[in-house]
C-alpha cells in the first residue's frame, strides 16, 4: 500500500463525504478508493470511517488521524516544491470559480498575461453568480464579492466593487429621470435576484449620512450580471450594477447614470479556498496575481475613488 495514496484519498472521503465524489475528484475507481481505505484502517488497527448505504461519517479516531494527514501532506508537498522547479514555474490544473461579469470584463481579458507568465498551468474558470461549494465540487479557489458567511474559508481580501445607477436614454425620453430614490417606486425597475435564495435584492442608497433603502416592484428580475445589464440597455427599466461593467457603455452613451448623488454601499472582494486544504504553487501564483489585477484596476481596487461620480453628474445634467 502506497501510505502517501491512501492519506489523500482518505482526506478526499472526509471533504467529499462520498466514496463516490472522491473517486471522481481523485480520477480512480471506486473499488480502489474503498480498496485502499480498507488496508488503511487495516495497518492501523482502527475504524476511520463509519460507511453506510447513504452516507460517510468520520469517527474519533479519523478526525484525529484526518489532521495528521493534512499536515503531513502539507509538509511533503513544501518539501516537493522547495526543491523542484515548480516554485517558480507552477504547473497543473487550477478550477477557479468567479461572478460571472467579473470573469467576461475583467479577468478573461487578463489571461494572456497570466498564461505568459505561468504557461504550464491550466486553468478551469468557472463563471456564475452562484456560490459554489468549493470541496464538494473541486474548486482551488474562488473570487466572491459581500462578506464572507462561510468559517471554513480563508479569505484574502483584493478589493472592492462600487455600484452605480443607470437607464437608457430611451427609458429617460419615456419614463423621465427620477431626483430622488423614492421616485423609483413611480418607475420600472430591473430587479437582480439571488441565485441561492431566490430573494429579491433590495435597493439601498446613501448620501451625506442620510440613507434610504427601497423595495422596488418591477416587470423583471434577473441573476446573471451580463444579463442584468443587457437588460438595461434594452430599455427594460433602471438599473444597479456594477460600475467597471457600465463604464463603458457610459462612456459610449449606450446608458446613462441615474441620482448620481446617492450611492450604494460598495462590496469587498475577497479570493477565498478551504482552510483544510494545502495552499500549492498554482494557486498562491493566481492569489497574487489576481491581487495584482485589482490593485491597477481604477474601479477595482481597495480604497479606489467613485470613478463614475463625475462622469455620473455630468451626464444626468445633460439630460
Amino acid at each position: 500500500m502506497n501510505k502517501l495514496q491512501a492519506m489523500e484519498v482518505f482526506i478526499q472521503v472526509v471533504d467529499c463525504g462520498s466514496f463516490t465524489r472522491a473517486a471522481e475528484m481523485l480520477d480512480l475507481p471506486k473499488a480502489t478508493v474503498s480498496t485502499l481505505i480498507q488496508s488503511l484502517e487495516s495497518a492501523l488497527a482502527v475504524k476511520l470511517l463509519h460507511r453506510t448505504t447513504r452516507q460517510v461519517m468520520i469517527t474519533s479516531d479519523g478526525a484525529a488521524y484526518y489532521e495528521r494527514c493534512v499536515q503531513i501532506l502539507s509538509d511533503v508537498r513544501d518539501a516537493e516544491e522547495s526543491l523542484s522547479r515548480h516554485r517558480l514555474s507552477p504547473s497543473g490544473r487550477l478550477r477557479v470559480d468567479t461572478p460571472t461579469g467579473l470573469s467576461s470584463e475583467i479577468l478573461v481579458p487578463a489571461l494572456p498575461g497570466f498564461f505568459e507568465r505561468y504557461p504550464d498551468i491550466t486553468l478551469e474558470l468557472g463563471s456564475t453568480d452562484r456560490p459554489v461549494d468549493l470541496v464538494e465540487e473541486g474548486v482551488d479557489c474562488a473570487v466572491r464579492g459581500g462578506e464572507l458567511v462561510d468559517p471554513n474559508l480563508i479569505a484574502r481580501r483584493i478589493g472592492v466593487i462600487n455600484f452605480v445607477t443607470c437607464a437608457s436614454p430611451d427609458y429617460i425620453a419615456r419614463y423621465g429621470m427620477p431626483q430622488h430614490p423614492r421616485d423609483l417606486e413611480r418607475h420600472r425597475c430591473v430587479n437582480y435576484f439571488s441565485a441561492r435564495t431566490g430573494k429579491i435584492a433590495k435597493w439601498d442608497f446613501t448620501r451625506d449620512g442620510e440613507r434610504i433603502e427601497v423595495a422596488l416592484a418591477g416587470q423583471i428580475a434577473l441573476n446573471d450580471s451580463n444579463a442584468y445589464v443587457h437588460a438595461g440597455l434594452a430599455g427594460l427599466g433602471i438599473i444597479m450594477m456594477t460600475d467597471y461593467l457600465l463604464a463603458g457603455h457610459i462612456a459610449a452613451g449606450r446608458i446613462v447614470p441615474v441620482l448620481p448623488e446617492w450611492r450604494m454601499d460598495p462590496l469587498p472582494v475577497h479570493v477565498v479556498y478551504p482552510q483544510n486544504r494545502h495552499l500549492s504553487a498554482k494557486v498562491r501564483v493566481f492569489v497574487e496575481w489576481i491581487s495584482e489585477l485589482f490593485a491597477n484596476h481604477p474601479h477595482l481596487r481597495l480604497q479606489a475613488p467613485r470613478p463614475l461620480a463625475h462622469a455620473a453628474q455630468t451626464a444626468a445634467q445633460a439630460v
